[in-house]
């Protein structure tokens, strides 16, 4: 009897330690040295298990791809701590403030740029929320739409690469860092353009909440204008592309791209006179605060995992997932319910060094592509992040508003942001194929052009087919209606090739 209760167990008494205040990584690793005296006490726990533990922290202390998490974060604080952010949103804000709407759709606008810096969503919230909050409220700003953009904003740094939350789940679910930066960029960015476009029908169909900046706040045009926009937006920018691009072209690993962002922003922040050693000592002391938070964590989910696991506590949770009712699609409904509601009490990291171990090998049998279960839970907390009365953002934000925005202004402004995350979620969870660019582009080929002759030559790339296996082919294409007849008679024709 007690040999079934124990990983249950094990299971909520740390969830009600976390709950109680107590420090995540403690808690996890002192309920896992409680019920492992537990199980060897009642000869339930193999105490060889403990054997594996010094192993598992040297893997947790060498995990080359978890040491882009520091890069990343230093790279973020660099910008922010120099004012090269704050420099960027002021431009941008310049430059759109002509417009109805224009100081948020700046706001939008860096936010996706921030979140692409940072990853990380306190930083972006604060950020934005010191540098912009008072210059959209000065211009007759409403205090909902203001508090509203500014928060949602803060939170694409859960889902825009390179985000250190994408980092992390990469790592936990044992997918590659680059394939999950592919598969979240696209949602990423069309969540943010679903963003501007509520802006915009807000400048349109309530000028007074969104209006133009006055003539008089628009001194910087022609020539200094455009020297402004080279100078603060194209060098971070380049910067962003340079870091993505390397990772998507194969050309550097996510860590070594992680540094080059580090070393670009230092360098960004010199040539503008703002590498100070005060910044820089700020930027790296964050960044060491944030590291060791991560470390702890994972030490301690090792250890519970580890004990939870001699324990059977995988076998519990995988029958339990495995055998929901709705099979595929019941497992995803009730991971991401869980994940949703404990996004209002904990942080991402320690959602994901607990959670992902246990949910992860049930994904997998039930066949889930884990790159857009990664996508979805990102998205997913995002939504969490936002939704009152305890999302993380709308505190990040209460901290920094001034004393006239009030927290129900915060609560009614995000409202708006959180149907749309929630569109988005649906969206993603019900077409798939947007989290794998490669596929959906070549879907797209497919649509708009001769689908028999791309597969033709898909076919003839695979094999080096010679002209007259080109000429087999065609006679297929032409003799055969169905795409899958047609790749099975490509594939059987390639067979014949005296190439293949």
């Amino acid at each position: 009897m007690i040999e079934d209760l124990l990983a249950p167990l094990m299971f909520c008494t740390v969830f009600l330690c976390i709950f109680s205040g107590y420090p995540v990584a403690l808690s996890l690793g002192g309920v896992s040295v409680l019920y492992g005296i537990i199980g060897i006490y009642f000869d339930l726990f193999d105490v060889h298990f403990l054997q594996f533990f010094p192993q598992r922290i040297f893997s947790v202390m060498s995990n080359y791809v978890l040491l882009a998490v520091p890069f990343f974060v230093l790279m973020g604080t660099l910008l922010e701590k120099s004012k090269l952010a704050e420099d960027l949103l002021l431009t941008i804000g310049t430059l759109f403030g002509r417009f109805r709407g224009g100081l948020a759709l700046a706001v939008v606008f860096v936010g996706a740029l921030l979140a692409a810096a940072t990853g990380v969503v306190g930083a972006s919230v604060v950020a934005m929320g010191m540098i912009s909050m008072p210059v959209m409220l000065r211009y007759g700003y409403s205090k909902e739409l203001t508090a509203g953009v500014i928060s949602a904003s803060g939170t694409l740094g859960q889902i825009i690469p390179p985000s250190v939350v994408l980092v992390v789940l990469a790592d936990q679910m044992g997918i590659s860092v680059g394939d999950l930066f592919l598969g979240a960029l696209t949602p990423g960015l069309c969540l943010a353009g679903l963003y501007a476009l509520y802006v915009i029908a807000v400048a349109w169909f309530d000028p007074e909440a969104a209006p133009a900046l006055p003539i008089e706040a628009r001194q910087i045009e022609g020539q200094s204008l455009i020297s402004r926009v080279i100078k603060a937006l194209l060098p971070p920018l380049f910067l962003i592309l340079i870091v993505l691009g390397s990772i998507f072209m194969g050309v550097a690993t996510p860590t070594e791209a992680g540094a080059l962002g580090a070393v670009g922003a230092m360098i960004l922040a010199w040539l503008n006179g703002r590498l100070t050693k005060n910044n820089l000592e700020e930027a790296l002391d964050d960044t060491v605060q944030l590291t060791t938070m991560v470390v702890f964590l994972l030490v301690g989910s090792t250890a519970f995992t580890l004990v939870f696991r001699g324990l059977y506590g995988d076998v519990w949770i995988e029958d339990l997932l495995v055998n929901l009712p709705g099979g595929k699609w019941g497992f995803i409904a009730t991971s991401q319910l869980i994940i949703f509601i404990l996004g209002f009490f904990i942080d991402f990291f320690e959602i994901a060094f607990i959670l992902l171990p246990l949910l992860v090998p049930a994904a997998t049998l039930l066949g889930i592509d884990l790159v857009w279960f990664a996508v979805l839970m990102a998205m997913n907390l995002q939504t969490s992040f936002l939704t009152p009365p305890f999302g993380f953002s709308l505190f990040y934000l209460r901290g920094v508003a001034p004393e006239e925005v009030k927290t129900t202004d915060i609560y009614k402004g995000v409202l708006p942001f959180i149907g749309i995350q929630i569109v988005a979620l649906i969206f993603v969870a019900t077409v798939p194929i947007v989290t794998q660019p490669a596929q959906m582009w070549k879907t797209v080929q497919e649509f708009m052009f001769d689908k028999e002759a791309l597969l033709i030559e898909e076919c003839r790339a695979e094999c080096d087919s010679d002209e007259k296996v080109k000429d087999r082919l065609l006679e297929a294409a032409l003799s055969n209606s169905g795409m899958n007849e047609l790749r099975i008679q490509c594939k059987s024709e390639c067979e014949k090739s005296p190439e293949f």
